[in-house]
């Protein structure tokens, strides 16, 4: 069985910044695509970057030049590395990916979330 789970929310300053993590675990045979999307109160879930295991990427406009994603292929982990955080950038940050498993069909599962508060 799969599973998607996501650490590293919390709250931080306007300016601060703060590392996630998503660990995918089960019987796994590969990873083709992971990312990270988020959904803020009374908002529409949003993709924030993700990126292939042939390492490319895309990232939101409302990211480019302050966050960073990077994958560990060999311990299934994806980061995410948000700097300059906003007020606006609060919400709960759900990893996604898409996984062909050892006796599974490839499918795209999610991670339960990780709340990321931006305040003074």
């Amino acid at each position: 069985q799969v599973q998607l789970v996501e650490s590293g929310g919390g709250l931080v300053q306007p300016g601060g910044s703060l590392r996630l993590s998503c660990a995918a675990s089960g019987s796994i045979f590969n990873i083709s695509i992971m990312g990270w999307y988020r959904q803020a109160p009374g908002k529409q879930r949003e993709l924030v970057a993700k990126g292939t295991s042939a390492g490319r990427t895309a990232f939101a406009d409302f990211v480019k030049d302050r966050f960073t994603i990077s994958r560990d292929n060999a311990k299934n982990t994806l980061y995410l590395q948000m700097n300059s955080l906003r007020p606006e950038d609060t919400a709960v940050y759900y990893c996604n990916a898409l996984i062909q498993g050892m006796t599974t069909d490839t499918a795209w599962y999610w991670g339960q979330g990780t709340q990321v508060t931006v305040s003074s």
